[in-house]
């Protein structure tokens, strides 16, 4: 077992690892920019290394001063959370070459996962099910629609290097075509630096429905159950549940099944979700793999009393998983409380926290690195807390979850708990209804009226 873990990592994520490692008996080394030095994860490890600067690229991405922290701090692996260097193949390999285990996918799965085009051609050898569109990626405008015509509009367009929604297109008919090709190539290459496109068919009424799995060194994989993840503003998600509302048994067996298979063909070691669009008629179609943790993973924990931190250390570890599938006994939600504005279009809202009084009570789980007198900075993502409920019944949880919102003050910034708290009590969402489209007719209510 490792003796020392250092968390490339900050904020509630940092925290969260940090947690279950001392539960292990495991040291743990901070690392922040100078703008999260009176962080929580800073405060709470058992050493913390500076660094560089607020910017990402000169601080959480900047690998060499990472790796140079683990060194000087004789850490024997990295935990990488989520964003920032997780699903970098890079960085596992230079981890790799320093003689520090990466807990975490290796690189040649993070290469054949995180490329979007490769990922669906791997997929489709392993036999699980994907979206019709191209084979790779598209070469010109012409071979575009050509494909478009092959499989039938609507189409997405979308960047082989994506991710938050960039580079993507919906193209309901040929006259977009063209117009759509080029921006979003120039979206694509100034956010990743790499305009490769690819193309598929537009799922419509889609869900966006995961199944988080987990592999070992022995070639074994099981998975954990589905999240559905379905509730996103500009492909950003904004709450999750499990299990989904839109799920039956026959159809969590096949998309379980379907996960499993795709992780043991690929031999994936780690924690990893694989990420399915389901339609209106229940055909789900492989989108994408995350080689990582994800944000929603607590209410994965909250359903079947796992700690999915702990399991990525022991199989990084090398300790062989069970094998035995797990679903859910209780119904959970989580709420992420960002750091915006909903009634100003979630503008962000950096700033100092002045009051904060956080939910409680049986069922209630909240995960953050914020308090009284902290400063939120605005150079990161603006998400400061995970609000979690659970119960033995959907409605149950979402009662729970209004009473610990209502419970839920925050002053001194603007936070997202007002949308949460009125979602709470839309009547599409309680009745389950709900797509991908969900927030496109979501509208705030103004509190005074």
């Amino acid at each position: 077992m490792f003796k020392k873990i250092l968390i490339a990592n900050r904020g509630e994520i940092a925290l969260r690892v940090i947690r279950t490692c001392r539960e292990m008996g495991i040291k743990t080394v901070a690392v922040y920019s100078t703008v999260d030095a009176e962080s929580l994860h800073v405060k709470f490890a058992d050493e913390a290394v500076c660094i560089g600067p607020a910017p990402s690229k000169d601080s959480y991405l900047k690998m060499s001063n990472i790796i140079a922290a683990a060194e000087i701090t004789n850490a024997d692996a990295i935990h990488p959370g989520y964003g920032f260097l997780s699903e970098n193949a890079k960085f596992s390999k230079i981890c790799q070459e320093h003689g520090i285990k990466f807990i975490g996918a290796s690189p040649e799965m993070i290469e054949k996962m995180g490329d979007k085009a490769t990922a669906k051609s791997t997929m489709i050898k392993a036999g699980v099910p994907c979206v019709p569109g191209s084979e790779g990626i598209l070469e010109s405008l012409e071979e575009a629609k050509k494909v478009a015509k092959e499989i039938g509009y609507p189409v997405m367009m979308k960047a082989t290097a994506g991710g938050g929604g960039k580079g993507m297109r919906a193209i309901w008919k040929e006259e977009e075509l063209e117009k759509a090709w080029e921006s979003a190539r120039i979206e694509a290459a100034a956010a990743f630096g790499n305009d490769g496109m690819y193309m598929e068919k537009l799922i419509e009424e889609p869900r966006h429905i995961e199944i988080q799995v987990v592999g070992d060194s022995f070639g074994k994989a099981c998975h954990l159950s589905e999240r559905d993840c379905s509730v996103q503003r500009r492909h950003q998600k904004l709450t999750e549940e499990t299990p989904s509302p839109f799920m039956t048994d026959e159809l969590r067996e096949k998309m379980g099944t379907a996960a499993v298979k795709a992780a043991e063909y690929i031999k994936y070691e780690g924690a990893g979700t694989v990420e399915f669009l389901v339609d209106k008629h229940r055909n789900f179609y492989f989108m994408e793999m995350n080689t990582r943790i994800q944000v929603e993973h607590p209410i994965t924990e909250q359903v079947i009393d796992y700690d999915l931190i702990r399991e990525q250390i022991l199989v990084a570890a090398g300790v062989p998983i069970s094998g035995k599938n797990y679903y859910p006994q209780l119904h959970s939600i989580e709420c992420r409380i960002n750091a915006e504005d909903p009634y100003n279009d979630f503008r962000p809202s950096p700033g100092k926290i002045t009051v904060l009084h956080a939910p409680g009570g049986h069922g209630v789980r909240l995960d953050t690195h914020v308090y009284a007198g902290y400063t939120i900075p605005p150079n990161y993502d603006s998400m400061i807390a995970k609000l979690i409920t659970t119960a033995q019944t959907r409605e149950e949880a979402i009662n729970k979850m209004k009473r610990a919102l209502d419970e839920f003050v925050i002053e001194g910034i603007k936070t997202t708990i007002p949308f949460h708290r009125q979602l709470m009590d839309e009547p599409d969402y309680v009745a389950g209804n709900y797509t991908t489209k969900f927030m496109e007719s979501f509208v705030m209510k103004d509190p005074q009226e």
